[in-house]
């Protein structure tokens, strides 16, 4: 007997697909029954908000979020006025993510990324206020508005934050509408990351979305062999320690990092085994994908996104596994 199907599911799009299948990947997400889309925001890839309107053009229900837009790259003013005007022609279906961006982006572009706590503070407070459309005087350390409004703030789009350090998960607690788990992330890395949230937010209420690598197909080894990479790029940071430590994942970075530097495709496919995926993404068959989801559900987030699915088909194979017809 299948699984329930799932009521909080996003798609998340990184911006390598052409610009013209992304009306078809946003009617596919809609009609697989997704909530949200999330439009990445990446340095050097496709631009975000033209994303976030073709796709919004296409569907008639599903929300857009902009994901997520750095305020070292973006001034909050332009996020803002970004994310309102977008609302003023799909009313209720925007989202605002911030974030501090990537860094070795950030880097690529000259970028420097200090203070990251205090700037990303302040663009949430800054941003939220300037969308409420009340005139806003903000004199913060980082940045500053002088009795200015927007003239199409109208106080209907949340803003979320993607964060995956503990002070930064506490501020989006504390400060935003939701937060953002990045994906690779383990479902014990998640729950690590909620403990943080829940800590700051103090017993408010917050969205708590995590992305996850995902893969479908009729034989596990082949969603496998789909996936590998995608996953490895991301889980070859240092930074993703603690991820991999939690999860109990054997996987030597360095090594890792090495044979992306080398292009060795072969290495790669050897360290991210079936066992790094089984930790860290939802791959195999649909009921090997369905119980992954399950997990990540289980331990308290409110939508689980979709991530790593390329294709139109892509799309639609991950959310029928989600949503079998006898479960919608």
């Amino acid at each position: 007997m299948a699984e329930p199907g799932f009521t909080n599911v996003g798609v998340s799009f990184d911006g390598h697909a052409p610009i013209a299948t992304i009306g078809d990947q946003a009617r596919r997400a809609e009609e697989g029954g997704a909530a949200t889309l999330w439009i990445a925001c990446h340095l050097f890839l496709r631009d975000p908000v033209t994303t976030a309107a073709l796709a919004l053009s296409a569907t008639t229900r599903i929300k857009v979020a902009l994901m997520a837009m750095s305020p070292y790259s973006v001034h909050p003013v332009f996020a803002a006025m970004a994310a309102a005007t977008l609302d003023e022609m799909f009313p209720g279906r925007v989202i605002l993510c911030l974030g501090v961006g990537a860094p070795a982006d950030l880097a690529a572009a000259g970028i420097a990324s200090p203070k990251p706590l205090q700037t990303l503070g302040e663009a949430i407070a800054l941003s939220r206020a300037l969308l409420d459309g009340a005139p806003v005087r903000h004199r913060g350390e980082i940045f500053q508005v002088a009795d200015r409004r927007l003239v199409n703030g109208a106080g209907r789009v949340p803003i979320m934050l993607a964060a995956s350090g503990p002070q930064m998960l506490a501020l989006a607690g504390r400060a935003a509408d939701g937060v953002l788990i990045s994906a690779a992330t383990s479902v014990k890395f998640v729950r690590w990351c909620l403990d943080h949230v829940e800590r700051g937010a103090a017993g408010r209420k917050l969205a708590k979305c995590a992305i996850v690598y995902t893969s479908v197909a009729a034989r596990a080894a082949d969603a496998n062999d789909r996936l590998r990479r995608k996953v490895g790029f991301v889980l070859r940071g240092a930074h993703h320690a603690r991820n991999l430590a939690l999860a109990g994942t054997l996987l030597d970075q360095a090594a890792l990092a090495a044979a992306y530097q080398a292009a060795d495709w072969q290495a790669v496919d050897r360290l991210v085994d079936d066992t790094v995926l089984r930790n860290h993404a939802a791959s195999g068959t649909p009921d090997q994908v369905r119980a992954a989801y399950q997990a990540y559900h289980a331990i308290g987030l409110d939508e689980v996104i979709v991530g790593g699915a390329d294709t139109p088909d892509d799309i639609s194979d991950a959310l029928a596994a989600l949503h079998p017809p006898e479960a919608r």
